[in-house]
């Protein structure tokens, strides 16, 4: 069995993004890459709109929002974060490993219809699945 990268995706509530990225590497990339996720302000769980669009490309997610610091003495090969606006508290991550930012917005803060938050959702489950593991496909 080949040796597995370690890949830590950082954000601020660690409640969607970063799970759906941690859920996206780890059914997809599994057999080169575990992913585990982390946030510097941890919702209490993670958006169930989060879970219900992975769901909808066949992935049960069971992850749960964690703080950064438990994996702060951790070695990761790579460090990505993917929060995108500016005004959030994005992690800066003082362990080892390489940092990458491929940002998306947080589909969290969407509104309108029941069904436009849900395509804001799988907008950006699907930027996900091509920025960041397209980017873990190249370092391969």
């Amino acid at each position: 069995m080949p040796f597995k990268k370690k890949v830590l995706i950082l954000c601020t509530g660690n409640s969607c993004r970063s799970q759906i990225a941690e859920a996206l590497v780890n059914a997809r990339l599994g057999e080169r890459w575990q992913a585990v996720s982390a946030g510097t302000e941890p919702a209490h769980r993670v958006h169930p709109k989060a879970l219900q669009v992975l769901a909808e490309i066949g992935i049960q997610h069971s992850g749960e929002p964690k703080p950064v610091d438990v994996f702060r003495e951790q070695s990761f090969d790579l460090v990505i974060t993917v929060c995108d606006d500016a005004a959030e508290n994005c992690p800066l991550w003082l362990g080892p490993g390489v940092r990458q930012h491929i940002g998306f917005p947080d589909p969290a803060r969407a509104t309108g219809t029941e069904e436009e938050i849900l395509a804001a959702f799988r907008e950006v489950r699907d930027g996900i699945a091509e920025r960041v593991l397209g980017f873990l496909r190249q370092q391969q």
